[in-house]
């Protein structure tokens, strides 16, 4: 029997149906009148089982890259789809990862005041975490996901057979927002996931339980927060850091291993103004660096970092929102000034890692 999550929001519920034959059932069973917004990497390793939907009348196909969902894009997709006559009240349905789910969620919440829209998310990252939650993100010259709304999609069906034929960072990227979802809901789930860690990489039963777990413990913040007006805010554990170092390394850095460093970064952080303990730093940064290590080459300068860090539109006028553990391990929300003691202990942590 399928796994199926319902899903409360604002437009009503929703729901991820896990099934394993989701590709073949794709392409055997299109939906009427849908309109298909495909990742052009989907599109190229799955030609064979999606040939009925990749038809020029049928379907957009886009490279999932981060200038692509710029808004300086959008036009050349709302005239595509206008050359594709879609109509009011006509599904668009993407396949593919959390761009292609970018830009349309983006496309559905403001073509024709509105469109209903499915997603087939194919990415670890996207079935793990961002599939469900409402938000579309979008960036703006060189600012990241400073445009978006809360638009849910109709339904979402997930079929972890797509995850095969990703690459191991991609693998990676995704587990780094398990780990972060795990370690949101306690320090015991975090300990689960970390437990497991190595498992999960050959284990595929394992994986889709933990892709299951970690929407659960997702699904408790979006249903009392789909706004991300409070406790949601949550949720971007490890991301203040993360999309600064995504943004100094002009996202070189895959966003999921982004996010493992930021998350490691913010604990080191906490540690540091002891707000935190260096146990806690510990006891975490041993799965979180085993997460990274293939990215801890990588160039990324610490100016860069506090440049876009100081820019993230969490902040206050004068204050940084970080989310950083506690002496007990809870993930919490905070203010805290932008001095220059932050910066030198950015510095010390590229420094040792």
């Amino acid at each position: 029997m399928s796994k199926r999550i319902l899903i409360k929001s604002h437009k009503g519920e929703y729901s991820v149906t896990f099934d394993s034959s989701g590709i073949d059932y794709l392409d055997s069973n299109p939906i009427e009148d849908a309109l298909y917004i495909v990742d052009a990497n989907i599109s190229r390793l799955y030609r064979s089982k999606l040939q009925g939907i990749l038809n020029p009348k049928r379907s957009l196909v886009i490279e999932a890259t981060e200038s692509n969902k710029s808004l300086d894009k959008f036009t050349d997709y709302i005239e595509s789809l206008m050359k594709l006559n879609i109509k009011r009240g006509q599904p668009l349905v993407a396949i593919g990862g959390g761009i292609i789910q970018d830009i349309t969620c983006f496309l559905a919440a403001t073509m024709m005041r509105g469109l209903p829209w499915i997603f087939y998310p194919t990415t670890l990252l996207a079935q793990s975490d961002s599939c469900i939650g409402s938000k579309s993100s979008i960036n703006s010259g060189d600012t990241k996901n400073i445009l978006g709304t809360f638009t849910p999609p109709n339904k979402i069906i997930l079929d972890i057979n797509f995850l095969s034929t990703l690459e191991q960072q991609d693998i990676y990227s995704g587990i780094g927002e398990m780990i972060k979802v795990h370690a949101i809901d306690s320090p015991e789930s975090f300990d689960r996931i970390s437990n497991h860690y190595d498992k999960i990489l050959s284990d595929q039963k394992l994986m889709e339980d933990f892709i299951y777990d970690s929407l659960l413990m997702k699904k408790k913040l979006i249903e009392i927060d789909e706004f991300d007006e409070g406790p949601r805010n949550i949720m971007n554990y490890g991301h203040s850091f993360g999309h600064a170092i995504e943004s100094a390394t002009n996202y070189a850095v895959p966003h999921g291993i982004a996010i493992t460093i930021g998350m490691d970064l913010a604990n080191f952080v906490a540690f540091k103004l002891k707000i935190s303990t260096q146990e806690h730093f510990e006891r975490m940064h041993k799965v979180l660096d085993k997460n990274c290590i293939t990215f801890r080459d990588t160039e990324i300068n610490v100016q860069s970092v506090m440049y876009a860090l100081q820019k993230d539109k969490k902040n206050t006028k004068d204050k940084l929102r970080l989310i950083l553990p506690d002496h007990e391990g809870q993930i919490k929300i905070g203010l805290y000034n932008k001095t220059d003691e932050l910066q030198q202990i950015v510095e010390q942590y590229f420094t040792i890692h």
